[in-house]
């Protein structure tokens, strides 16, 4: 295999800047679709006896709110857990549990939990979390500098930026709910995706040593075609793996499986078409 990536970086570089570029839109016109976690609302969960899928639920709870979270709870999928952003007072909750008991003949008088949630809870994790990326990211450029030099660290960050600025995007076009799970899986994501770019650059390294005379262009396309396969591999199966958890899983899980697949997806597409072509253009433009 012999992939000519350095002579098409910029088709490259181009599709991604217009994902980023139509998401920053977006981002700007309709902002980031928050759950619960970040605005606060209203949550409250009810023992139905029995699952009930969850468009038979929606009957009930599109009549407050069209955009309530809804997800199954329990060892058998009986319970339901409804989140909204609207602020319900006691009263309110009562009669979305009334229309459940009536409608499913609940004996219980009271749904199992019912309770508002501040944002402040959804501003301390928003903070946590970008607190978190911050020192991860620097933690890494200290890393892959002492190991390999600071032009790789540097490629390696501004490529973990670009996968977390893609998914960001994905989710402010497709208005996907952001929510803990989102800000978990974002986590993930960066530890995953600098695991296929090091495969990269390492091979990088060890032929820098075996051509000394030939161009960083080739350099790099040869040391990509030598790990594409492996990287595509791995990226596979595990992709399988996470898709299997989405496809089977219980909504909770497919809140956090969704922004990994994508991670996956995004974190393989960049180690071979951005992190290293970004890495050239350092070199290249420093001699």
């Amino acid at each position: 295999m012999n992939l000519q990536i350095i002579q098409k970086r910029n088709i490259f570089f181009i599709i991604s800047s217009i994902v980023i570029v139509i998401g920053i839109a977006m981002l700007f016109i309709n902002g980031l679709n928050f759950g619960i976690d970040f605005t606060g609302g209203t949550l409250i969960q009810i023992d139905l006896g029995k699952e009930i899928p969850v468009s038979e639920i929606r009957k009930i709870t599109d009549e407050y709110d069209e955009n309530a979270d809804i997800v199954h709870a329990g060892d058998e999928n009986h319970e339901i857990i409804i989140k909204t952003t609207e602020d319900y007072s006691n009263e309110k909750r009562n009669e979305i549990f009334n229309k459940f008991k009536e409608k499913y003949n609940l004996e219980s008088d009271k749904p199992l939990q019912s309770e508002k949630i501040g944002p402040a809870i959804g501003e301390e994790i928003r903070n946590d979390a970008l607190i978190a990326i911050a020192i991860a990211m620097v933690g890494m450029l200290i890393y892959i500098t002492f190991r390999f030099e600071f032009k790789f660290g540097l490629s390696a960050i501004i490529a973990l930026i670009h996968d977390i600025l893609i998914t960001l995007a994905i989710f402010a076009i497709f208005k996907l709910p952001v929510n803990v799970s989102f800000v978990a899986a974002l986590l993930t994501i960066v530890g995953y995706s600098i695991n296929d770019t090091i495969v990269v650059f390492d091979r990088i390294r060890e032929n820098l040593k075996l051509f000394k005379k030939t161009d960083y262009a080739k350099l790099v396309d040869t040391s990509i075609s030598q790990t594409v396969v492996r990287s595509i591999n791995t990226s596979f199966t595990t992709f399988l793996a996470i898709a299997c958890l989405y496809i089977f899983g219980v909504d909770a899980i497919k809140e956090f499986a969704l922004p990994l697949i994508l991670g996956v997806l995004i974190g393989t597409y960049s180690s071979i078409f951005i992190a290293s072509p970004i890495w050239y253009l350092f070199k290249t433009n420093s001699k």
